[in-house]
C-alpha cells in the first residue's frame, strides 16, 4: 500500500480513502468484512530472491514485521483470526456463526483459497452477496474472484474498481474485462457507500 513497501503495487496510495470509505460504510450498516492477509515467513515457496512476478514474489508481508499487518483505513472489527491449517469443520463452523466480529484469513499463498478453512467458512456464512475490494487486482484480487465465481456461482458478485490496483497494468484490463463477461458487477466506492446498492441487495435477499 505504501511506495516504501517491500511489493509496493504502484499508485496503491490513491486508494486509500475509498478503503476507508468502505471499511467505515460496512462497519456502520453491520456488514461483516471478510478479509485476508499474507503472513509470509521467508521459507515460504511464494518468497524468492528472483521472482517471477507470477508465482514468486520479493519478500513481502514478513510475519512480525510493520508491513504484514493491515493499514489503518481498513482495521477490522474484533476479527477471528483463521490460520491455513486444515480444522475440523464442525467446529470451525460453531466458531464462526457464534462470533460476531470480523474474519481474516492468513495465507501463505496468494491465492485465499490455499487456506483450506475459506470454503468450510464460506459455507457457514452462506453470503448472498460479496462486494470485493482491496490489492492487488491482479493477484489476491484475481484468484479470490475466480475462485468465488467457481467455488460460489450462485454469489452475486461485486468488484470495487476505484478500490483496487494492479501490478500489472494490462492485464489488470483484460481481467475487468474478463470478469464482467462471466457476471461480476464492476462498481464504484459511490454506489456502494452512497448509491442505494446496499438496499438493492437487502431487496434481493428479502
Amino acid at each position: 500500500m505504501k511506495a516504501d513497501g517491500k511489493l509496493y503495487v504502484p499508485d496503491a496510495e490513491q486508494l486509500i480513502p475509498n478503503l476507508r470509505k468502505l471499511t467505515d460504510f460496512a462497519h456502520g450498516h453491520a456488514i461483516r468484512i471478510v478479509a485476508s492477509a499474507d503472513d509470509h515467513v521467508q521459507e515460504h515457496p511464494e518468497i524468492s530472491a528472483n521472482p517471477d512476478w507470477k508465482a514468486t514474489f520479493p519478500p513481502h508481508c514478513l510475519r512480525g514485521t510493520p508491513g504484514q499487518r493491515k493499514i489503518a483505513e481498513t482495521t477490522l472489527r474484533d476479527p477471528l483470526v483463521i490460520e491455513p491449517d486444515p480444522q475440523d469443520a464442525a467446529a470451525l463452523t460453531a466458531r464462526v456463526r457464534n462470533h460476531r466480529g470480523d474474519i481474516l484469513f492468513h495465507k501463505h499463498r496468494f491465492d485465499v483459497f490455499s487456506n483450506p478453512n475459506v470454503l468450510p467458512v464460506l459455507d457457514a456464512l452462506n453470503p448472498h452477496d460479496i462486494v470485493l475490494y482491496g490489492v492487488a487486482l491482479d493477484v489476491c484480487d484475481k484468484y479470490a474472484i475466480e475462485g468465488l465465481l467457481q467455488h460460489r456461482p450462485q454469489v452475486r458478485l461485486f468488484a470495487v474498481v476505484d478500490a483496487m490496483k494492479p501490478i500489472d497494468r494490462d492485464v489488470a484490463e483484460h481481467l475487468l474485462k474478463e470478469w464482467g463477461e462471466e457476471g461480476v458487477r464492476l462498481v464504484k466506492t459511490s454506489e456502494v457507500v452512497m448509491g442505494g446498492l446496499v438496499e438493492e441487495l437487502e431487496r434481493a435477499s428479502a
